[in-house]
């Protein structure tokens, strides 16, 4: 067959195949992202049926997949709002850090990984999946209640911390010299500063170069800006991802709003593909070893992120049953997790692995902890002669509060691979 042909029939299944297991995930309720994993280890090497002609390019569509998924998280935002976070949200985002990221940083080093794979295996188990957790609460009906401000403080945290870390394992990743890397953070650190001066000051000025009232004129704009600004940060050793994010931060207003809709189903798209790559370049083979670790992780990490959210929503004044509620709802992984393993390993293949089967057990148990995380605690409290903790909680409740709607609600109502379900658990 024609290496053209060959490649426009198994992209064609690719892709159709994309489609079919979305709809599934999304009839069961579950996050499209474990069956892309599942099908991507089922076709790639060592698989069911290897797809050779198609994987040159799905290796760049994988590339433009993480772009986009960084640059609609800083569509997302404004810089005031940024800057906000960063100045209510800090401690929890430090203690986010030190409980979540030490477990994958230990795990590596008993592993005889080394410094380079302890960066980067802390990574994949710090950062929770935005994702599936906005899917989560959507579906769960919980945006209205007093703890969601506080979950997406976490989020937007990781999300800024993403522009530090990124550009730190990039330099190692590349083997560069300790004054390599404080370089290449000095540079991030410096584009994030000047990113945010700009945005706030003549964010105006940038949204209105970039305006189009045509639809084909802004898309092509912004994307092109988009992968022109990330091919330079990875020249610099800054993360293609970082560059991405900073220039969705840079646009605000009609033209980020514009924008983010014409590049949502791109974006869904590529990161689909981003996800089946990671499977592809992964040998089924070389899950089952690591299954004890990656569970082992999955559980202590659950336990650490349940803690991140209870000491956050206390923080903010919330009650028992919102503290939970936001423990259980951040401990999801996904798409983060995989993007620093994508990077990782190609210096450390055995991340690989670890990641795959750690990001599948989490994306699966993080929509049941979300749900059944504060009646488990109750049910205990109750038993200890806690009376179960606070009243119950509602829309009108003391625990429940309208979210402004700005960047946080519209990012909940974004960040959907699919068409929500009908909401199955208003308050409890």
């Amino acid at each position: 067959m024609h290496d053209t042909t060959a490649l426009l029939v198994e992209l064609g299944a690719v892709i159709l195949g994309l489609g079919l297991v979305g709809r599934f995930a999304g009839r069961i309720g579950l996050s499209p992202i474990p069956l892309y994993l599942l099908a991507g280890l089922a076709f790639g090497h060592g698989g069911l049926i290897p797809l050779d002609a198609s994987e040159e390019f799905t290796m760049v569509g994988a590339e433009i997949g993480v772009i986009l998924l960084l640059l609609l998280l800083g569509l997302e935002y404004s810089a005031s709002e940024l800057v906000t976070s960063l100045k209510t949200q800090y401690p929890s985002g430090a203690v986010d850090f030190v409980l979540n990221a030490t477990p994958g940083a230990v795990a590596a080093l008993i592993l005889g990984w080394g410094p380079v794979g302890a960066v980067a295996l802390a990574g994949v188990t710090w950062i929770s999946s935005s994702g599936v957790i906005a899917k989560v609460m959507t579906d769960l009906g919980r945006l209205g209640n007093r703890e969601t401000p506080v979950i997406l403080g976490v989020l937007v945290m990781e999300d800024l911390a993403m522009a530090i870390y990124l550009p730190l394992l990039t330099a190692m990743l590349a083997g560069v010299s300790l004054a390599g890397g404080s370089l290449a953070l000095v540079i991030a650190l410096g584009a994030v500063g000047l990113v945010l001066y700009l945005a706030l000051r003549h964010g105006r000025l940038i949204s209105r170069a970039v305006s189009s009232d045509n639809p084909e004129m802004l898309l092509l704009v912004v994307l092109g800006l988009t992968v022109l600004v990330a091919g330079v940060a990875q020249q610099l050793q800054v993360s293609a991802a970082v560059g991405a994010f900073l220039v969705g931060i840079a646009l605000s207003g009609e033209v980020a709003e514009g924008a983010r809709k014409l590049l949502t189903p791109l974006r869904d798209l590529f990161a689909a593909v981003f996800f089946v790559f990671f499977g592809l370049s992964t040998n089924p083979a070389d899950i089952p070893p690591v299954l004890l670790p990656a569970a082992l992780l999955a559980i202590i990490t659950t336990f650490t992120k349940i803690g991140t959210g209870y000491y956050a929503a206390r923080r903010a004044g919330v009650g028992s049953r919102g503290r939970w509620r936001a423990g259980g709802t951040l401990v999801a992984r996904g798409e983060f997790s995989i993007v620093i393993a994508g990077l990782a390993v190609a210096t450390e293949p055995r991340i690989g692995p670890i990641a795959t089967a750690y990001v599948l057990i989490l994306v699966i148990v993080g929509p049941l902890t979300a749900r059944w995380t504060q009646p488990l605690a109750a049910k205990i409290e109750a038993r200890r002669g806690g009376g179960g903790g606070d009243k119950a909680v509602g829309v009108s409740g003391a625990e429940a509060e309208p979210v402004a709607k700005s960047a946080p609600e519209r990012r909940l109502g974004s960040h959907d691979d699919l068409t929500p379900e009908p909401a199955g658990e208003k308050h409890e």
